[in-house]
């Protein structure tokens, strides 16, 4: 197959600069294999994949969606919004955002549309709010007149601040009854995740308007933060909702190995720190247990890590050979994993376009093309399945 000069280029451009900041130490030490091979075959039949590189001017790209006019918008980490429209960058950012706090993993992170976006023009993103000398995830919509943000509205602030950019999560997705759930990563103090008395470490869900369920698992329980759906969650960068099957699907971050695919469920504990399969950046151990009874395993673990980030399941035609995989974003791995699935067990992997490049988020478009962004530098690819 041949690929555009363009697209070539990108991809030329990613194996031989993928060296941005990690998530971890173990991110930055590992380099990017040779240039892919962009033939693949599946268990079920054989595929051609073309990647098409879009935009190569990105730094660090978090978070895409798109909007109900067509446009598609992108985040970046230190706090713009980028606008494209038909798969171009129109040279146009989203103009007043709030103040972002901007360190390490931290500052302008996810963004997505509410379900009924069409008639009610809502955009939520999720960043680190500055707040003393730290940072607070923090879910907040708005929606647009021209390229400005209209109608700002916070929703909720997570609890404490914290000084520093490790460990910030962080997704926005919503359910079929419009509930909003976010991610929240531990901020590198591993206790946090079993607390239940502060918001890392932790999946959240709240009413698209900010308000807190009133069925939600601990809204009851003395101290706890209301708006927690699971914990012992260490750093989720990804999270998905099935409409079709009415799951909540999570990656995480693992330390040095143990990152994991979890299928979420109310009130549930997910483990971390107390089971992990991974160990420690310096090579000691973290437990000596891996399973507890009242702690969740994962569908799947990555040892080694391959540093897991955004994801999304494959419900499109257009990938008749993949639909119904998830595919999650490799960072440290430099690829896309597509993890075949059946049901709710994963019945294989397959690492797509080694070497790529760090990849922070992949997403489908309405028209069930996938999109990934990434990092280092930064660009925005599109998968074109060949005719």
């Amino acid at each position: 197959m041949k690929l555009t000069k363009t697209a070539l280029m990108g991809i030329l451009t990613v194996v031989l600069f993928s060296t941005a900041t990690a998530c971890g130490p173990t991110d930055s030490e590992t380099q990017p294999t040779p240039l892919p091979n962009l033939e693949f075959t599946t268990q079920t039949e054989k595929m051609t994949v073309k990647v098409d590189t879009l935009y190569t001017g990105f730094q660090n790209p978090w978070g895409m969606t798109w909007l109900a006019d067509g446009r598609m918008l992108v985040t970046e980490r230190k706090g713009e919004i980028l606008i494209f429209k038909e798969d171009k960058y129109t040279g146009e950012k989203v103009t007043g955002l709030p103040a972002i706090y901007a360190s390490g993993q931290a500052g302008l992170l996810d963004i997505t549309t509410h379900p009924n976006h069409a008639q009610n023009g809502w955009i939520y993103i999720s960043y680190a709010k500055p707040v003393g000398n730290g940072g607070a995830t923090t879910i907040a919509r708005f929606k647009l007149s021209g390229n400005a943000i209209a109608d700002f509205e916070e929703l909720i602030v997570t609890t404490p601040a914290w000084n520093g950019g490790t460990h910030y999560g962080s997704r926005i997705v919503f359910d079929r009854e419009n509930y909003l759930y976010f991610s929240n990563g531990e901020r590198g103090s591993q206790n946090n995740a079993q607390d239940l008395k502060n918001s890392h470490g932790k999946i959240h869900r709240i009413h698209d308007d900010g308000k807190i369920p009133a069925d939600n698992p601990f809204i009851n329980t003395p101290g706890a933060v209301s708006s927690i759906w699971t914990y012992g969650n260490r750093n989720p960068q990804g999270l998905y909702f099935d409409l079709e099957s009415n799951r909540l699907w999570e990656v995480e971050h693992g330390p040095r190995g143990g990152d994991e695919l979890n299928l979420l469920e109310k009130g549930k504990n997910y483990g971390w720190p107390v089971i992990t399969y991974g160990i420690n950046y310096n090579g000691t151990p973290i437990t000596d247990i891996t399973e507890k009874e009242g702690m969740e395993q994962p569908v799947k673990y990555w040892t080694p890590s391959i540093a897991t980030c955004g994801m999304t399941m494959v419900t499109s035609d257009r990938y008749p050979a993949w639909k119904g995989n998830i595919l999650v974003a490799a960072l440290a791995g430099t690829h896309i994993a597509r993890v075949e699935m059946n049901g709710i067990n994963a019945s294989g992997e397959e690492k797509l376009f080694p070497g790529i490049g760090r990849v922070r988020q992949v997403s489908q478009s309405p028209d069930g093309y996938i999109y990934a962004v990434m990092e280092g530098p930064g660009l925005l690819i599109k998968l074109l399945p060949a005719a």
